[in-house]
């Protein structure tokens, strides 16, 4: 299996043996997965969110309507926890509430934070990324998923009958 880390294709072998309990196999295999860019033609609102401590970037494109997230694109930069959450948000969010989001989105960094289990129902997949927990430098890159897509629903909330944003920031 190979990870792909700030654009270069390195075999499971390079990664150290000290980081094996927080890179599994799972976490692996889901940033493996990622399609790195995979953004909307026409997105409703479009949003980049971004990690000062480690420099994780993610860019969310979002189509909303009858009350749920019809269509759901990004472009991660990101280490792997980050492609994990992505590669998870992009399986999941899709037919989602805003209620349902933020929700999710509050479990998750109670989970981060020790306070509580990973998030339930269809957000299960999330518990992959427990072993983050112990290593708070990573807690942003595995919340920015979930940011970008609060984020483009506040500002699409926000945005009262012109519902086409572009937002950076």
């Amino acid at each position: 299996m190979e990870i792909v880390y700030l654009g270069v294709s390195l075999p499971r072998a390079y990664i150290p043996a000290m980081t094996d309990s927080l890179y599994n196999e799972k976490i692996l295999a889901l940033a493996a997965d990622l399609k790195k860019v995979d953004r909307l033609n026409n997105p409703d609102v479009s949003v980049t969110v971004s990690s000062a401590l480690c420099g994780s970037r993610v860019k969310v494109d979002l189509v909303f309507g009858d009350g749920v997230v019809k269509d759901y694109g990004q472009e991660v930069r990101a280490c792997a926890l980050g492609q994990s959450s992505a590669a998870l948000m992009k399986q999941i969010v899709v037919g989602k509430t805003p209620v349902s989001i933020r929700k999710a989105a509050g479990q998750m960094r109670d989970m981060l934070a020790g306070k509580s289990d990973p998030p339930d129902g269809d957000w299960a997949g999330y518990a992959a990324l427990l072993p983050a927990r112990d290593h708070r430098s990573r807690h942003a890159s595995v919340m920015l998923p979930f940011d970008g897509v609060v984020k483009a629903i506040d500002l699409l909330e926000n945005a009262g009958e012109d519902k086409t944003v572009d937002h950076a920031g």
